[in-house]
């Protein structure tokens, strides 16, 4: 699933070599941070957030048909 959503937000972004998504499991949900250049902060967010929600979408798809639980974020600035 990591590598899922690293494709697909390389393809959205300017700076794909900057892309890092981390996995964590919290109580059997695997939750997935994702961490971008400044400057495609808002290509990966998209207007009105619909790009994220995209990915989200996506990604959750995916789990439903892997049967797991998942739960895809975007680490803030001052979180880096």
């Amino acid at each position: 699933m990591k590598e899922f959503i690293t494709y697909i937000v390389q393809q959205i972004v300017s700076h794909p070599e900057a892309i890092e998504v981390e996995e964590v499991t919290e109580e059997g949900v695997f939750v997935y941070t994702i961490s971008a250049a400044k400057e495609d902060m808002g290509t990966l967010i998209g207007k009105e957030g619909r790009n994220i929600k995209s990915i989200r979408n996506m990604a959750k798809a995916k789990a439903i048909k892997d049967d797991i639980r998942i739960s895809v974020n975007i680490k803030e600035d001052d979180q880096i």
